[in-house]
């Protein structure tokens, strides 16, 4: 198993409309080879013990790899980002309830003592991602369709805030977008499912 290292993640983020999402599309001339799929597996304990942390768990199956990840929130626009690559087999276990099978994610869950054997799959989100590098930064198109939702947002990952935000805003006044706040995508996810269950 290959370790990746941890990272602090930092990310400006951005709901879209559908009509701004395909606009964008057009703008940076984005051909159907470019757009990549992924899929979230998001896992908690019946008693959110994650939620409460203000952190996520999932399993993110890629074209070539599947990474396991634990974000941790440090700040409104950053994360402490944890991930090891794990196997599909790994993987296959830990969505059928067995053991955390990511070393230093595990690790971490441990020192927030999180009960390990109590985390199970409560839904899985599904991502069609564009990423293009941008001002020294990486700008993210993103199309996700979850419990009978559709939802669209850009993204904009920096090493440093205080640029990182201006790029940002010009990019949304530039391109006539109303700045709105997009929760994660774990948060949009749980929201959908209380309002499923009503």
């Amino acid at each position: 198993m290959i370790k990746l290292s941890q990272e602090i993640e930092i990310e400006f983020k951005n709901l879209l409309t559908k009509e701004q999402y395909e606009h964008l599309l057009q703008v940076f001339s984005i051909d159907a080879a470019q757009i990549h799929r992924q899929t979230n597996h998001y896992f908690d304990t019946p008693q959110n013990h994650l939620q409460k942390l203000a952190s996520a768990l999932r399993i993110r199956e890629l074209r070539d790899s599947i990474q396991c990840t634990l974000k941790e929130k440090t700040a409104e626009h950053q994360h402490l980002e944890t991930t090891d690559l794990i196997s599909k087999e790994q993987a296959k276990a830990m969505l059928n309830g067995g053991e955390v099978m990511s070393p230093s994610v595990k690790a971490r869950l441990e020192h927030y003592a999180v009960p390990l054997d109590a985390l199970h799959c409560y839904g899985t989100l599904t991502t069609d991602r564009v990423e293009i590098p941008f001002q020294g930064g990486l700008l993210v198109f993103d199309h996700s369709f979850y419990l009978q939702c559709d939802d669209y947002e850009v993204e904009y990952e920096t090493n440093d805030e205080t640029f990182g935000k201006n790029v940002f805003l010009q990019f949304l006044n530039q391109h006539n977008i109303e700045p709105k706040a997009a929760p994660k995508k774990v948060v949009r996810f749980i929201t959908a499912l209380k309002n499923q269950k009503g």
